[in-house]
């Protein structure tokens, strides 16, 4: 019997992406034993591995023949690196960062891994390869348009409504279709992974969830007929509250969710509580995808200062929820 495999793309090769994964997995002895499939080039890795000063067996995926025991195995990506630049964005890093996770979604979609992790990429190496996507959520919604960002850790979870979008924008985007879209969506990528587990907080626009009218009409022209409609179908959502007091209302509350509107109110409170464990995870994909919360921290690549816990807890995550979807077969 084959062994689940779970995919963990490099991130960008100047980031602290590599050291993470290659910290994370020489803790191999305490992560879920599956097999892991490393989706990147043998220069990062031996970069990688010589600068933390590691030693660990990690096998070809070609040449694999037995997934039935825990093991690393790397599938080499063509890439245009020829050497590694550390600690800052650029298009070589931005260009192989982006064909690893472009590979690993091809695979994760054919069922060779049943869950992908992600190390972090650079926005801005991808705008200086010429890539029109803003971040890994950002394509994947363009294969899947049910995609959703949503962050996950002991203490919090939050949902995020819109994420990479102007501030003006994502406001111009609060109105009660696509809120209801959005309600159903999330409610059923949850359900898929653990029915009847968990309630939806929604967190409000305006100050004091806009008093009634008195602060804003947003709450009362577009999200309260959401939330009422979501209601009647079946959805377990609640709110709005005053976006100052709800994520109060789900802190160590693991079965509650709260809906933030736009990236910075759900984030600001999240990576405050939750940066070195906070696990974002994208729902609504045929597959799982997880990546760490924090980005490439540029300022101390390459030094061996990067904390993998939120990696591990990654790690921990996709193989969590991915666990109850798939069948495993020889």
């Amino acid at each position: 019997m084959s062994l689940p495999r779970i995919g963990i793309t490099l991130g960008d090769p100047g980031g602290v992406g590599p050291e993470t994964v290659f910290k994370a997995l020489s803790l191999l002895h305490s992560l879920p034993k599956i097999s892991y499939v490393l989706f990147g080039s043998s220069l990062v890795v031996e970069e990688g591995m010589q600068s933390l000063g590691l030693n660990m067996e990690i096998e070809s995926f070609d040449k694999v023949q037995d997934f039935s025991s825990p093991s690393v195995s790397l599938l080499e990506i063509e890439n245009p690196l020829r050497s590694i630049r550390k600690g800052s964005p650029s298009k070589e890093n931005g260009k192989s960062s982006f064909l690893f996770f472009e590979r690993a979604v091809e695979e994760a979609q054919k069922g060779t891994i049943q869950a992908l992790v992600t190390a972090p990429i650079s926005k801005h190496s991808w705008n200086l390869a010429g890539l029109e996507w803003s971040g890994h959520t950002n394509y994947l919604s363009q294969l899947h348009p049910q995609a959703l960002m949503t962050f996950w850790s002991d203490e919090l979870k939050v949902a995020l409504f819109s994420h990479h979008l102007p501030l003006k924008r994502a406001l111009e985007e609060i109105k009660k279709e696509q809120l209801q879209d959005f309600f159903f969506n999330l409610h059923k990528a949850v359900e898929d992974i653990k029915p009847g587990t968990f309630h939806f907080l929604v967190a409000g626009l305006n100050p004091h969830a806009g008093e009634q009218g008195l602060f804003g009409s947003e709450e009362q022209e577009e999200i309260i007929p959401a939330i009422t409609f979501a209601q009647k179908k079946g959805v377990d959502i609640s709110g709005p509250y005053p976006p100052d007091v709800v994520f109060r209302m789900a802190l160590n509350h693991p079965e509650k969710i709260v809906i933030s509107l736009f990236h910075d109110q759900g984030l600001i409170p999240f990576k405050l509580l939750c940066f070195e464990k906070g696990v974002n995870v994208t729902l609504g994909l045929p597959f799982i995808r997880t990546s760490p919360d924090h980005g490439t921290a540029f300022d101390i690549a390459g030094k061996g200062k990067a904390n993998p816990d939120s990696m591990v807890a990654a790690i921990n995550l996709a193989f969590e929820l991915s666990s109850g979807l798939f069948e495993f077969s020889p």
